[in-house]
């Protein structure tokens, strides 16, 4: 196991990002003027007073655009730059282009518009009663709730609310176009989907795909949110390029990222649940009213994994559920870690907390009783292969759950303004593309006559350390210290027509086609061995660089070999092609096998609460993971905490408010509250599942990057233990995040004068 391989960069401050490449002489600097009205026709805009400030090069509208003014993804439902009329507050109407950032600001300022109001919607319920969908609504059905229903010994009803979320990644949404020669243009961009903005850009200039080459190195982070939207800013600059002849680059400041860009989906969620008189949960109905934004951009994918995780880890016989992407006048919502898995387990852990309090009985009774065995079926009629029942087990021994509770109880008789809570969060997470087709991936594997080695993936490295297991998969595969090894930036010249980094599929997909490729150079290279050393080729090994015969180093070396294979005309590069078996789904009949693999794991969340405040501290997480058989541990425990503590922020304090105008007004980190160093958990521990089961993840380790972040729904149902522990008659909506000043409201009965 190697550490990451960025880490000496970083610490160094050596890493390359967007706002670290060189400009070239006579870069230009775009801006963008954007609508300050939710919903509007356009009467009247005159750039005129702009377009002559001294400095601007440009002020690009949506008639200057060469190709379509068309940036939607799924949908073509979202222009570049407003036409007649304006969706959300942010919308972009024109790119002011100037020769600095200074000008460029001065000259958004002389831009006068005219806007002829209409009505905003910004409740996912109203559009619901209006009928104005993204999309159309999508229904899973397992089994007969209506019949299932009259066997039920308990039934109970309710509602779910959980809020928006910030990405707030470290680096901003940004892009530098070069435009070249023959009408060439080459984007530098901060994205999650290189083969996105290419296409975007393609789309936009009307120009073919090879006439556009889209390059990352590194992002500051992304989260999910330059899955899509970071195609928006590529193709502005490319445009602002293509019209001015100049390069020109546009990094966004945090007020403009949080005001124009998309967030988390907010859902407004109905449920009902029944129970038989031994608590196996019988029958489960949702309904799941997603706030989407403006335009479409991920929604209709994000609310099919919402459904795909409606029962997260519980096996329930009979299922309806529905799921409606309302449109409303706010920016469109795009993609966010979990992908909506995260709020239909919300409802679920809902509708069971509800069961259990109305029963006199604690929730995580219900949670074991009914937890996914290996045979059991998804609603989406997918067969379980599951660890679910395992990793509870190892939790509940690990860390002494039933003393855990003891001391609670003991705790709370005696003090009455202190109060601790807990609660248990298992989880159940599908790994693949829910879009059958993005679940492929090529590498380009070279090997220098020196016997250095290079890659080139689809893979965007983002913090999570895929450069680094990319590195680790080749070393392995090829028998040589990584050393030898470099990773080379994501480039749709080199790697055409990528899937986005994202849905925890990137290592999976991208590490089997490095290995694939390893792989057929490692044939060819055992071939030439055999020849040199005049042996069969099962008799020779690789190993640490050197090359061994039944276990013996022999006098071949592995640069050696590199350079007789060379000499011998026979071929040291591949590019290899990858996609996981048997991956499919039919939306026809809303059934298949969409995921290679499930990744399951258990939380347990202590948290200790200032009844008089509202305060509250979360003393430990403690997490048994099924990780698999992890590549990198370190890595994998980074993804891990890291993803749990930003469950816990969506789960807590993140709130993410929008005023009945559609304006942002959370719009900076002084009104949005991210987690800090001490929100952090005193004891956090996280532990992999010891396992021996099978599966199609890169060398068996499971992937890390999502799954973690649904921990942290535990902490949101620990708070509301907690409250109930000092008022048990409290009526605590479900409504997350629970922020301290819902908190003390709802220690004192006073919630609904919120």
């Amino acid at each position: 196991m190697i550490s990451n391989i960025d880490t000496y960069s970083h610490v160094r401050g050596e890493s390359i990002y967007l706002d670290d490449i060189p400009l070239q002489v006579g870069t230009l600097f775009a801006k963008v003027f954007d609508s300050t009205v939710a919903h509007a026709h356009i009467k009247h805009l005159d750039i005129s007073k702009a377009k002559n400030y001294p400095g601007v090069r440009a002020v690009i509208i949506h008639s200057d655009i060469t190709g379509e003014n068309q940036i939607g993804g799924i949908i073509p439902d979202e222009p570049l730059l407003a036409e007649n009329m304006v969706d959300f507050i942010g919308m972009p109407i024109a790119i002011v282009v100037a020769e600095n950032e200074h000008i460029a600001k001065k000259a958004l300022k002389l831009i006068e518009i005219e806007y002829e109001p209409l009505p905003i919607i910004v409740d996912p319920r109203e559009a619901h009663r209006q009928g104005k969908y993204l999309s159309t609504p999508r229904h899973f059905n397992l089994g007969d709730t209506e019949i299932a229903w009259s066997n039920c010994a308990h039934i109970f009803e309710g509602k779910a609310e959980s809020g928006g979320q910030e990405h707030l990644y470290i680096e901003t949404q940004g892009a530098y176009a070069v435009p070249g020669e023959n009408g060439f243009i080459k984007v530098y961009s901060s994205t999650q989907g290189p083969t996105a903005v290419q296409k975007t850009v393609s789309r936009v200039l009307g120009k073919p795909m090879h006439q556009v080459e889209v390059d990352t190195t590194r992002l500051g982070g992304g989260f999910g949110g330059k899955e899509d939207q970071a195609s928006t800013w590529g193709a502005m600059c490319a445009v602002a390029a293509h019209i001015t002849k100049s390069p020109v680059k546009y990094s966004l400041d945090r007020m403009e990222d949080m005001r124009m860009t998309g967030k988390r989906h907010p859902y407004s969620s109905d449920y009902k649940i029944g129970l038989d008189k031994d608590l196996n949960i019988i029958a489960y109905e949702a309904q799941y009213y997603q706030n989407g934004g403006a335009a479409a951009d991920l929604s209709p994918a994000i609310l099919e994994r919402t459904l795909f995780h409606a029962t997260n880890t519980y096996n329930i016989p009979n299922v309806k559920t529905s799921a409606y992407p309302c449109k409303t006048n706010l920016p469109p919502n795009t993609a966010f870690r979990g992908f909506g898995g995260p709020q239909g387990m919300f409802v679920i852990e809902t509708a069971i907390v509800q069961a259990a309090e109305a029963l006199g009985i604690e929730p995580h009774v219900i949670q074991h009783k009914n937890l996914l065995k290996t045979g059991d079926e998804f609603p989406y009629g997918q067969k379980v292969v599951s660890e679910a029942i395992e990793c509870w087990t190892e939790a509940e021994t690990q860390f002494n759950f039933q003393e855990k509770i003891k001391s609670i109880e003991a705790f709370n008789n005696k003090n009455q303004l202190i109060k601790k809570g807990y609660a248990i969060m298992p989880i159940c997470f599908g790994i693949s593309f829910t879009k059958t087709m993005l679940n492929q991936a090529r590498s380009l594997v070279h090997v220098y006559t020196d016997g250095s080695v290079l890659i080139t993936t689809g893979a965007v490295e983002m913090g999570q350390g895929v450069n680094t297991k990319m590195v680790q998969v080749a070393a392995k595969t090829l028998g040589i210290d990584e050393s030898f090894v470099k990773i080379n930036s994501t480039n749709t010249f080199r790697i055409a027509n990528t899937s986005p980094t994202a849905a925890s599929a990137t290592a999976d997909l991208n590490g089997k086609a490095v290995e694939i490729a390893c792989n057929k150079i490692k044939e060819r290279l055992l071939i030439s061995a055999a020849e040199d050393l005049g042996v069969s080729e099962s008799d020779i090994a690789f190993v640490k660089n050197e090359i061994y015969i039944n276990g013996e180093k022999s006098k071949l070396s592995w640069k050696d070999l590199i350079f007789s294979t060379y000499a011998k005309r026979v071929s040291l590069s591949e590019h290899a092609h990858y996609t996981p078996p048997d991956i499919h789904f039919d939306t026809n009949t809303e059934k298949g096998h969409p995921f290679a693999y499930h990744v399951f794991g258990t939380s347990i969340f202590e948290i200790t609460l200032d009844c008089i405040r509202g305060r509250y501290t979360v003393d430990s997480a403690q997490v048994i993971h099924d990780a698999g058989q992890t590549m990198n541990e370190k890595i994998d425990l980074g993804q891990c905490e890291g993803a749990l503590v930003q469950g816990m922020g969506w789960m807590t304090m993140e709130e993410l408010i929008y005023d009945k105008e559609g304006r942002l007004r959370s719009n900076a980190l002084s009104t949005y509250k991210v987690p800090d160093i001490y929100s952090v958990p005193k004891d956090l521990d996280i532990r992999f599942l010891k396992t021996e089961k099978t599966n199609l993840a890169i060398l068996q380790s499971k992937a890390v990057g999502e799954p973690p972040l649904m921990y942290g729904i535990g902490a949101y149902f620990a708070i509301r233990n907690a409250i109930k522990a000092f008022n048990p008659k409290a009526l605590v909506p479900f409504d997350a995040p629970a922020t301290h000043e819902k908190i003390l409201l709802a220690l004192y009965g006073k919630y609904g004068e919120i």
